[in-house]
């Protein structure tokens, strides 16, 4: 069964920085896309940052370049979102997904973990 488990939320002020961990379990990340994504009250879900499980390819919102960097460990099965330079609008429920041979539809995904930027 592909099980993802997010975690590193947490209340940060403007400027600081969070590191986001999804950790992968039931399948490899060989042909699998890990995505992650973020989420406020009464918003969309939006794409934040993704990256090929070899990590050739990666992507980031407009929003988030040069802040956030996402990296993968296929000997952890983790998948990481490094934060920096938060600011308030980062401020969000964030998940990570999974799609599988590279179709780049997310099937399948994890709980999610708060980041609160204060101002």
């Amino acid at each position: 069964e592909v099980q993802l488990q997010a975690s590193g939320g947490g209340l940060v002020n403007t400027g600081g920085s969070l590191r986001l961990s999804c950790v992968a379990s039931g399948f490899t990340f060989d042909g699998w896309v890990i995505g992650w994504f973020r989420q406020t009250p009464g918003k969309e879900r939006v794409g934040v940052s993704c990256i090929t499980g070899n990590g050739e390819i990666t992507t980031y919102a407009d929003s988030v370049k040069g802040r956030f960097t996402i990296s993968v460990d296929n000997a952890k099965d983790t998948v990481d979102l490094q934060m920096n330079n938060l600011k308030p609008e980062d401020t969000a429920v964030y998940y990570c997904a999974a799609a599988a041979g590279g179709s780049w539809t997310f099937q399948h995904w994890g709980q999610g973990t708060l980041v609160t930027v204060s101002s």
